[in-house]
């Protein structure tokens, strides 16, 4: 089922993608524990997770068909890691080290193989912002849903779910921390309340989803 490989090479012309598969969610996460909150005031984080799969052509073998890989991202390809400490990946057991720990963006990890099999997706929040982690669940997909057509190394394979992560009764650091990025969504504050000055730490921003080339 696995190869043990997870490096990543680029083409210069990226392949013509068919459209995602995409499933839609919204999940409200349990309030923080933070003393200083702002009642009655949400939250919203949009992402994306799932999996873009190329099937290797002439080079595919029986348990060597595919490359893969599978990611957490914004919705729009916004950094996220500014409310995500980590990403933790649990593979199928036959891979070597199969819990996969990512603590940077981008928050994704590269395979080969040949079977489908249910990823565990687990994102860890910053103190702030949640002290319970979320667990979602992708199946990997290799095939694209007409298996009936031949194989076609031009048309990746993508499934992808969306959720919207909904924080109630954010802590006002934690509000602070973010107001403004790109990736969060705020109702509009109280008149005349205002929030702490933001950290000094710089928030750089970066792409979250590199589309991984093949070169056959």
């Amino acid at each position: 089922m696995t190869s043990s490989s997870s490096s990543k090479k680029q083409a210069q012309d990226p392949p013509e993608t068919s459209e995602p598969t995409l499933k839609s969610l919204r999940t409200k996460m349990p309030k923080s524990d933070e003393k200083k909150k702002l009642k009655d005031i949400e939250i919203s984080v949009p992402l994306v997770y799932g999996n873009i799969a190329f099937w290797l052509g002439k080079k595919a073998s029986e348990y060597q068909s595919h490359k893969w890989a599978v990611y957490v991202r914004g919705a729009t390809n916004e950094d996220i890691s500014v409310v995500i400490k980590k990403v933790v990946f649990q593979l199928h057991s036959s891979f070597n080290n199969p819990t996969r720990v990512i603590e940077e963006p981008p928050f994704e990890v590269s395979e080969s193989g040949w079977g489908e099999f249910e990823i565990a997706i687990t994102l860890h929040f910053h103190s702030d912002v949640c002290d319970k982690p979320l667990s979602l669940y992708h199946h990997l997909k290799l095939y694209p849903e007409d298996e009936s057509g031949p194989l076609t190394m031009k048309k990746p394979v993508v499934v992808e779910h969306y959720d919207e992560i909904v924080f109630p009764d954010p802590s006002e650091s934690f509000l602070a921390r973010v107001q403004n990025h790109p990736a969060l969504t705020f109702p509009r504050l109280p008149s005349g309340y205002n929030l702490p000055a933001p950290s000094n730490v710089l928030i750089l921003p970066k792409l979250l989803f590199i589309l991984f080339l093949i070169h056959v």
